[in-house]
């Protein structure tokens, strides 16, 4: 009898060996599965934002409008007479020899004193509506994050938001702020002196 039992507990022990192996199997398949789906759901949402930002990057430049530079003479004062430009509000072309402050402006300011402003890789940001003090508010918060932006009333624009840089326009009716980040983003601090 005791060489059954001493059989009989072998096979068990071998039993339960085997099963322990068999469990252990089974919790690295099922580690590894765990991983793999997670490793795919981070590839998954990383794809899915690299798609998104640049999708919303075309989108914003297909809404832009270029225009032919029309170079960066400097005149002597605002009221010298010089070509007219090419896109209103302009991109480009003649200009004062100073800036007008970056930042918020509450009145207009000549485009002879702006488009320097954008010769020196700065963005202009102009609004078209008179009673809008939330508009204004939002658009100024964004102009003080930034270093080289300024806001200013616009007249006959056509649009509630022009985003203005060098050669080139955003016009909008409502506001976006990340596709107003955006425009700023891409073109403020580029200089355009020389071209």
């Amino acid at each position: 009898m005791p060489v059954e039992q001493r059989t009989g507990s072998r096979k068990e022990r071998r039993e339960a060996a085997r099963q322990k192996r068999r469990e252990a199997a089974r919790r690295r398949r099922a580690a590894t599965w765990l991983r793999r789906l997670l490793l795919g759901a981070v590839a998954l949402a990383a794809v899915t934002a690299i798609g998104y930002w640049w999708y919303a990057r075309a989108a914003d430049r297909a809404a832009w409008e270029y225009f032919p530079s029309q170079g960066n003479a400097h005149i002597p004062r605002v009221d010298s007479p010089h070509e007219p430009y090419n896109s209103a509000p302009p991109t480009s072309g003649p200009h004062v020899s100073w800036l007008a402050p970056w930042g918020v402006h509450r009145e207009p300011l000549p485009h002879e004193v702006l488009v320097h402003n954008l010769e020196d890789g700065g963005v202009v940001i102009y609004y078209g509506c008179e009673d809008c003090p939330d508009l204004v508010a939002k658009l100024a918060a964004i102009v003080n994050r930034h270093k080289r932006v300024v806001l200013v009333p616009g007249r006959g624009l056509g649009h509630r938001i022009v985003l203005s840089a060098w050669t080139v326009l955003d016009r909008m009716q409502e506001f976006d702020e990340a596709r107003i980040v955006r425009f700023i983003r891409t073109h403020e601090g580029v200089d355009h002196h020389g071209r």
